[in-house]
């Protein structure tokens, strides 16, 4: 495919990747220690990677994603793939 074949895409919302994941974590209703039972990511890392402390890496990203039963995308790229964080709640 040529570079002339691709659609730029469009940026939706300035929104880092610890706030997209302490917004999940808001919008199911769980604590630190909830989503550290369910992701298998220990509290004080969900802390560190909610207040962008740390990469989150691609293992991490996958756990988190499952835990909230979404797309890996939607944590990596949320300021592309915002429009999705509504249908998660």
């Amino acid at each position: 495919m040529g570079k002339n074949q691709f659609i730029v895409a469009k940026k939706h919302a300035d929104i880092t990747t610890g706030e997209t994941i302490k917004m999940l974590r808001e919008l199911k209703g769980w604590t630190q220690v909830e989503l550290s039972e369910k992701s298998g990511i220990n509290s004080k890392n969900i802390s560190m990677l909610e207040n962008n402390k740390v990469d989150i890496g691609k293992k991490r990203t996958e756990r988190l994603a499952k835990a909230f039963g979404i797309h890996p995308a939607i944590i990596m790229f949320p300021e592309y793939e915002s429009d999705l964080m509504q249908q998660v709640a």
